[in-house]
This record gives structure tokens, C-alpha cells and sequence, in this order.
């Protein structure tokens, strides 16, 4: 349901520590593997959004057993895989796209469809992966039925990964599950987004599964179990950039406690991006703090393996001193919505300069104007709208209820964000 949003705009520099949930990614990653893991697993402070809870409904219609713990966890307890079972994806990659290796294994027929753009999300990638690795499915997007033996043969796949690394994650994160475990060569354009590939080996490993990764565009992993331990998730560095970003817009100063000093997290990448547009950015035992400058500088930037944060940057560049370039992230037209264009027809409907490029963005700073911002049921540009509004009056986001689907409350944590000094 849509929830027409006045983007509060800031008094004067904005001062606050702001605690970010945990991340979607690592969070989705690791309720799989304990779903295929052979015993109990807890994953302690998960993210609790509409991505996440759709992974957890998912997973108990095919039998696992998912409950809360008394300080916000998560206890799985691994079952047999079974349907019949419809699978809501609502608008979640990594629900779409890692779930069906999983079911794979289990028995009989799964049905999965999703919001109605989620039926326009690439998915015959993922699908003939796994025919071609001896699944039995009809369709070639969603929906889609998947009717399982219980077991699946794997082996050697070759795809083609360039609209988006959720593809071999979605293999490897079940491929330990195959009998011949699964080995995924990509063919085509470089691979977007791969720090989210490394995340997926490194969780992988992190449960007993051998990886392989040493060869160009090649992952093997091999059969055997998966172990069913205690997880920790750190908090979600992508979400934690749009609270960033409003100090860097208005000269304040915000910190994000729990910044890890090692991650694979793509978020990670924010600290660079924002030094480079002035700010000063210090990662201490407080955790990771960004003072704005007076002024926002633009950047000529290739966001190739951190398109997600893509609208944030762009929400930045609208309102820095010079021009930006973004590039390398073609790919991205093929997220949520079409974000190329999402930006592009936004910034351009508050009075900015923004236009397409083959593989990415030009933005030149105008004066910007208040105005309707739309979020095409994308959680990503709803918060670039909230960005750009901290300095601009009156911009209406029309939905910023698409923000529940990696973070619970946005608006909430954005007033008292705002509210802090």
C-alpha cells in the first residue's frame, strides 16, 4: 500500500548517531543456508524487513521451522523440503532468485510469483541454470512452477551473469545440496555487483562448504554438508549510506555504530565515494563518521561492483558544486524499477540537469525546486527523494512505504534523525 511521504526538510546541519538494522543481503544469505544446514542454526540481530520476512514465510511453507528468540533472533531449525507451496517473492531478488536452487531439493510442486513488477525481473538466467542442472520447471519468469524429486544432479552450468551477481549466488548458496555439487561458469560482459558474490563464499565457508573461487568467472562448489552454527549480522553498510548521505548534504555530522573494519559488504564503498565529494570520513571505535563540507564537490565514479548505491550518489551529485559521471551500471535498469530512467525523470522533475547514458548517469546541478517525487515501489529512489529533500522543500515522495523492504521504519529513524542534535 502506497504512503504519500512531505520529506522534512533539515533546520541546519544535521547531528546524530543513527544504529542501522542488520543487512538484507547478509541476512537473506544466511536464512537460507540454515534452512539447508544439517542442524539448528541462530541468527542473531537479522534484519526484520519485508525482504527478510518474505525469505522466513517462504522457508516455513517448505517445512523449516523459524522462531523468535527473546532478544530479536532468529532459531531455524532445519526440515525436509517439501510442497505443494506458493512462494511469495513480493519484490525481493534474493527471494526470487536464491530460493528456487534451494527448492531444488525438496519435493514436490512450488509455485512462485511475486508483486507485478517483480514479473518484469530478469529470472530466466536462474531458471534455465537449474534446468540445465536437471530441474523440472515451467515458465521462464515469474510465475513459475517447480516441481521437485527431492534431489538434483548439478554438475558443470554455464550462464551468462552480467544483469546481476544474484544469479551465481543463488547457485552457490545450494549447490552444497546437489549431488555433484554445482560448478558455475560465467559467459558474457563483466559481472556486476561482485563484492555480493564474495559475501556468498564467505558465508559459505563460514558453514564448512569448500569453495572454490580461484578461477576467472568460475565458482565450484562441492557437495557436502552444511553446518548449522550461530550467526552474528552486521549492520546493513547500504542502507547506513542514505543517514550518511544527510550529513554530507547539510554540513552536519552523523556516525553509524557497529561499522565493521572488515566486510564484503558493497556499502563499505561509501566512505571513499563521500571523501571524494569533501567530506571528512573517520572509521573509529564509535564506528563510522561523515562531517559534511560546505559544499558537495561532483565525481566522475564507476559504480559497477556498488550499483546499489547508485540513487544515493545521484541524490548527492544533484546537489553538489560541479558535474558528476556514474558509471558502469547499465545493469541497474533491471532492479527494482528501471533506476536509470527512475532518476533521470526525477531529478529532472525538481528543475535538475540528469541524463542517460549507455551504461549510466551525467548529472549537472541546477537549482532545485520542490515538487512530486516518485519511488516506482523502489525502496532506493523513496530514499533518494528523502536525501534530496533535507535541502529542498516541499518534495513529496508518493510512496515511502516501499522503504519497508529493507528497512522497518525509514520514516521514523529519519525524524529522529532530524531531531537529534
Amino acid at each position: 500500500m502506497t504512503q504519500q511521504w512531505s520529506a522534512p526538510t533539515a533546520n541546519g546541519p544535521v547531528t546524530a548517531t543513527v544504529p542501522v538494522p542488520g543487512s538484507k543481503s547478509i541476512t537473506n544469505r544466511l536464512l537460507l543456508l540454515a534452512a539447508l544446514a544439517d542442524g539448528p542454526s541462530t541468527l542473531h540481530a537479522p534484519l526484520r524487513s519485508r525482504d527478510s520476512t518474505l525469505m522466513v514465510e517462504a522457508l516455513r511453507s517448505l517445512g523449516v521451522s523459524i522462531t523468535d528468540g527473546p532478544d530479536g533472533s532468529w532459531l531455524v531449525v532445519p526440515g525436509e523440503l517439501r510442497g505443494p507451496a506458493d512462494v511469495d517473492c513480493g519484490l525481493a531478488g534474493t527471494v526470487m532468485r536464491f530460493l528456487p536452487p534451494a527448492a531444488a531439493v525438496a519435493t514436490g510442486e512450488i509455485r512462485f510469483d511475486g508483486d507485478p513488477h517483480a514479473r518484469l525481473r530478469p529470472m530466466g538466467t536462474v531458471l534455465d541454470a537449474l534446468r540445465a542442472l536437471g530441474a523440472d520447471i515451467t515458465g521462464s519468469g515469474l510465475p513459475f512452477t517447480l516441481n521437485g524429486t527431492g534431489s538434483l544432479r548439478g554438475g558443470d552450468v554455464t550462464i551468462d551473469a552480467s544483469g546481476s551477481s544474484q544469479f551465481v549466488s543463488g547457485l552457490l548458496l545450494s549447490g552444497a545440496r546437489y549431488d555433484r555439487g554445482v560448478r558455475v561458469l560465467h559467459d558474457g560482459k563483466p559481472v556486476p555487483s561482485l563484492p555480493h558474490i564474495a559475501m556468498t563464499v564467505e558465508v559459505l565457508r563460514a558453514a564448512g562448504v569448500e569453495v572454490d573461487d580461484q578461477g576467472p568467472n568460475t565458482w565450484t562448489v562441492a557437495p557436502g554438508p552444511i553446518r548449522g552454527r550461530e550467526w552474528h549480522v552486521e549492520p546493513d553498510l547500504s542502507n547506513a549510506t542514505v543517514f550518511l548521505a544527510a550529513a554530507a548534504v547539510t554540513g552536519g555530522e552523523v556516525t553509524v555504530p557497529g561499522w565493521p573494519t572488515k566486510t564484503t559488504q558493497a556499502g563499505d564503498a561509501v566512505g571513499d565515494i563521500l571523501t571524494r565529494m569533501g567530506c571528512e570520513v573517520v572509521l573509529d571505535s564509535r564506528g563510522l563518521t561523515v562531517r559534511g563540507p560546505e559544499r558537495l564537490t561532483g565525481l566522475d565514479i564507476d559504480l559497477h561492483d556498488e550499483s546499489e548505491l547508485t540513487p544515493t550518489v545521484a541524490a548527492l551529485a544533484a546537489l553538489a558544486d560541479g558535474p558528476t559521471r556514474i558509471r558502469g551500471v547499465a545493469h541497474i535498469r533491471g532492479h527494482e524499477t528501471d533506476r536509470l530512467a527512475a532518476l533521470v525523470a526525477e531529478i529532472n522533475g525538481v528543475g535538475g540537469a540528469a541524463e542517460e547514458t549507455e551504461d549510466g548517469l551525467v548529472i549537472d546541478p541546477k537549482p532545485l525546486r520542490g515538487g512530486p517525487w516518485r519511488a516506482y515501489a523502489d525502496h532506493r529512489m523513496a530514499t533518494a527523494g528523502a536525501i534530496i529533500g533535507l535541502v529542498v522543500p516541499g518534495v513529496e515522495v508518493d510512496d515511502i512505504g516501499s522503504t519497508s523492504k529493507t528497512i522497518p521504519d525509514f520514516p521514523g529513524m529519519w525524524a529522529t534523525m532530524l531531531e537529534v542534535r
